[in-house]
């Protein structure tokens, strides 16, 4: 049996249909690239978004450091405003007679440096007094560090017993405990009085 020949108009329909379907096929991959280019639109969108939002907090989170920066300094210094005037008071009561109180001292020599908060003095005896807000492990530690640096630092204070007290208006009790056995004169707030916390047969240690 004979094969019939495809007409001209049975090429015209397979070129049409198959044209039909190029442009189908075009269409569906525009359709899904716009689809795409519109996702990843978006997602750049979003990441703005998230990237403002991030800047925004970050900016929050700098200015309350800031804030709280500047309220932990107005406090350290209303601290040691109280301390102050009650220095010499609290210290002679414990038979340590200085007569002189020199603050903020700050010491530069040899490529090393020195800050003191509250320094009592008399003519034998010079006590250093750190003053913070609350006090914590790392300042006593710290603090006994300046003690030991003292005299080499400040040496016309070389033939002087240095004495140290750390004071604060929040003083842990572990942190009290601590600064005691380091033999540190311990200064806090008792109702509207400071108050040295050592007892009486406490025995400061001497740099």
């Amino acid at each position: 049996m004979a094969t019939s020949q495809p007409t001209y108009d049975d090429i015209l329909r397979l070129f049409q249909e198959t044209d039909r379907r190029l442009k189908d096929t075009e269409r569906l991959l525009k359709e899904q690239s716009q689809g795409a280019d519109r996702r990843m639109q978006e997602a750049d969108l979003r990441m703005q978004e998230a990237d403002r939002r991030r800047e925004e907090t970050d900016r929050q989170i700098q200015q309350v450091s800031r804030q709280i920066g500047k309220l932990g300094n107005r406090l350290g210094e209303f601290v040691e405003w109280q301390v102050r005037p009650a220095a010499i008071r609290l210290l002679q009561e414990r038979n340590i007679e200085v007569h002189e109180l020199a603050s903020e001292i700050s010491v530069q020599r040899d490529g090393e440096g020195l800050e003191i908060d509250l320094l009592a003095i008399n003519t034998s005896q010079a006590v250093l007094i750190e003053v913070k807000s609350k006090l914590s492990q790392t300042d006593v530690d710290e603090h006994l560090e300046r003690l030991a640096k003292f005299k080499r630092l400040m040496p016309r204070y070389q033939d002087v017993s240095a004495l140290g007290a750390v004071a604060a208006m929040v003083i842990p009790t572990d942190v009290a405990r601590y600064a005691y056995r380091q033999g540190l004169f311990v200064i806090a707030q008792s109702g509207d009085h400071l108050v040295i916390l050592n007892d009486p047969a406490f025995v400061p240690k001497a740099w």
